[in-house]
């Protein structure tokens, strides 16, 4: 995964699926591509926004990070 492209904080924040295209999210210094879900439709997902590291509020979430394994890993978090 070291060869994956990284990105920062604020490149993270552009693919909120509002000012692009792509809905992008982070856990645990890897971003995922989420922007063929159903669920992260304008990039929200329930109060969860897209564009942000999700690693601290997954706690919270019905679902553990297995979740994150049906998407792919794109980038990586700097």
């Amino acid at each position: 995964m070291s060869e994956l492209p990284q990105f920062t904080v604020q490149q993270l924040a552009l693919r909120n699926g509002q000012d692009r295209d792509e809905v992008w999210v982070a856990y645990k210094s890897l971003i995922y591509d989420v922007s063929k879900s159903r669920l992260w439709r304008d990039g929200k997902h329930y109060e969860h926004w897209a564009g942000q590291d999700l690693t601290d509020e997954l706690a919270e979430a019905p679902h553990n990070e297995n979740v994150f394994d049906k998407f792919e890993a794109i980038g990586r978090l700097i």
